[in-house]
Order: C-alpha cells, then structure tokens, then sequence
C-alpha cells in the first residue's frame, strides 16, 4: 500500500459521538454587528463542492461487495462510516472499483455545510477586531452581569466587532455592540500573530487552537479567517511550525480503534502538514469553533478548497519543490468553551 494512502488512512477525523448532520450557519455579512461591515468580505460559499460527492452515512456494519449479489470482500464493523455514492442499481450501489454496497443500508443524501470563512481587509488591526459568536447570543448589558433577555438575539457564527475588553472576578468580557457584553467563552476571535523565524514561505498559515481560529497570511498581512475544529484533549494537534508536504483534493481516511473506528470517503481538499495530522474539509460534521477531531484540523468544504488553491503558488514543480505553504499551530492563552 502506498505511503500516502497509508497516511491518509491513520489520519484521524471526527469522533463519531458527536457527529450530527450539517446544521444550518448564518449567512455572512447578513447577520452580525453594523459595526464590522468593512472589516472583511465574505468568502462565496464553494456550491459546486458541496455537491460534488453524494455522501451518505451507513450505520451499524459496512460489508461490500465485489458486485451485486457478488462476494463479500470486505465486512466493516460499526463506527464512523460514511461513503460516496458513484452509481446505484436495483438495490446496490457502487462506492468504489469493484466495490458494491446494500442500498437499504445507506442514510439519505448527506450535505456539507455552507459555512465558510472571511477575506480580511488590509490591516492586522482590523482583524484583531473581529469575532465569530459560538452560539445563539443575547448577552449582558454589562461585563460580569446576566444575560438580558431584552436585547436581540445574534445567531450563532455572527461576526461583531470587539469595542472594549474588561476582566470582571478574573473573567474576561468582550464589548460587542454599544450595550452588549459576551463572555470570552462565547465568542472565537481573529488574534493574528506575527510571522515565526521557522516560517520561510510566503504564504502561512496560523491555527490557534485556543480560538479554534484558523488565519491565512501573504507574508505579514492576513487576508483570510475562518473557525476550525482541531484535536480533542485526547487526540491532540500538535503546537510548532511545520510545511503542508502532500496535499490531495479527495482521498479515503480509515482506522482507529475497537470504539472509534471510522471509513470516509472522500474526504475533501487534504493537506497534510504534521506526518499523519492535515487540514482537511469536514463534511460530516458542523461544529467548526470547538475542538471535535482525533488530531487534524477540519474545515469547512468551502474554506478547505479556498486554502487549497490560494497555497498553489508555494509549489515550484519545474524546481522539484513539492512542499507548500507553512502551517504555525500554537495557542494564543483562553480556551474557547466546550461543545
């Protein structure tokens, strides 16, 4: 087996417990604070990609076929199961080369979620501004008090801008709008960092695994944000400087253990940067902003395409340089709330 495909398949993704189909995210700049309009664009939601695989979730054992009615090849027992659906035909359906499935087996069609990222505008000090709201929020007329019920309510993954920051009995609240405070717990923040001596390429990337903030850099200037779901405490990503080594735009992920096993198809737009840890597109969950991975870095599908293409111009083929851009991974101080 090759190496790659060997990689591909330690890679570790989500844990199925808490696996949930794609829930609906607000659509940006529609929702969110009047006072960051002009700090970001919104990344266009990558359409053609969300529907570019039909994938479905199998629950229960996964046994394929070399046919319709054919041998048994392989007989996969329950886990984290979800394949790409390539033909169907009275009652099987074709998921690989030779390989054939139960139809009566498979969920309904199962869709990525749209969230996407935002394109910055010029200026660390605009970015610094910025916030994702991590769930439905109403806040506090004041830092340290209780939720007022009289302010309107922010859908989760609204983008305000950061006006003050207080500390109230050692906890830290954030001004998010004239009369509303939020509990840093509560929100995901844009916290770029400077350029590290180890990263010499001219795109970078950041992963701040305390905002579950992901921050795409040309040179000093940050030009593009999104959340990410990084490593659980168990399965955790690793902090330090490392360089995106092979990258594939779909491949196969497979393994763990007794109770977590899991076998993805298709797992979109893979770049890995730390042995058998990448940034990848997650289409099998949306709880991007709180760590919920064995170990890499999931993104949504339409952010995952967007770093894949915009990393390009790292690679010299005529040179034989095949390495892409950096990845810096570290952890800027206040753990984002659990899940």
């Amino acid at each position: 087996m090759p190496a790659v495909r060997i990689l591909a398949m330690i890679c570790v993704a989500m844990l199925g417990a808490l696996i949930a189909a794609a829930e609906s995210s607000c659509a940006q700049p529609a929702c969110g604070s009047p006072s960051a309009v002009g700090l970001f664009q919104p990344l266009p939601s990558a359409e053609a990609e969300l529907y570019r695989h039909d994938y479905r979730r199998i629950y229960g054992g996964l046994p394929i076929f070399t046919a319709p009615n054919g041998e048994r090849s392989i007989n996969i027992g329950g886990g984290l199961l979800y394949v790409s659906v390539l033909e169907q035909r009275q009652g099987w359906t074709r998921i690989g080369a030779n390989q054939w499935v139960r139809s009566e087996i498979l969920s309904n069609r199962i869709f990525p979620s749209d969230f996407a990222g935002i394109l910055l505008s010029p200026g660390v000090e605009n970015a610094q501004q910025l916030a994702w709201t991590l769930q439905d929020l109403r806040g506090a007329a004041a830092p340290g008090g209780q939720e007022d019920a009289s302010l309107p309510e922010l859908p989760r993954r609204s983008l305000v801008k950061i006006q003050a920051t207080e500390t109230v009995d050692g906890e830290t609240w954030h001004q998010i709008d004239a009369d509303r405070w939020a509990h840093h717990s509560q929100l995901a923040r844009i916290l770029p960092v400077e350029r590290p001596a180890q990263v010499e390429t001219e795109k970078w990337i950041s992963v701040d695994l305390s905002e579950q903030v992901a921050i795409a850099y040309e040179a000093e200037e940050p030009v593009f944000a999104t959340l990410v779901s990084s490593g659980l405490d168990a399965w955790p990503t690793n902090q330090g400087a490392f360089q995106v080594y092979t990258r594939f735009s779909s491949v196969l992920m497979s393994g763990g253990g007794y109770n977590d096993y899991y076998f993805l198809q298709d797992v979109p737009y893979t770049m890995y940067f730390d042995a058998e840890i990448a940034l990848h597109g997650a289409y099998w969950h949306d709880k991007f902003g709180y760590p919920n991975s064995h170990g890499c870095v999931n993104l949504s599908v339409s952010d995952a395409h967007w770093l894949y293409h915009w990393m390009q111009s790292e690679y010299d083929y005529e040179a034989g340089d095949l390495s892409g851009a950096a990845v810096y991974v570290y952890a800027s101080g206040e753990d984002a709330a659990e899940a």
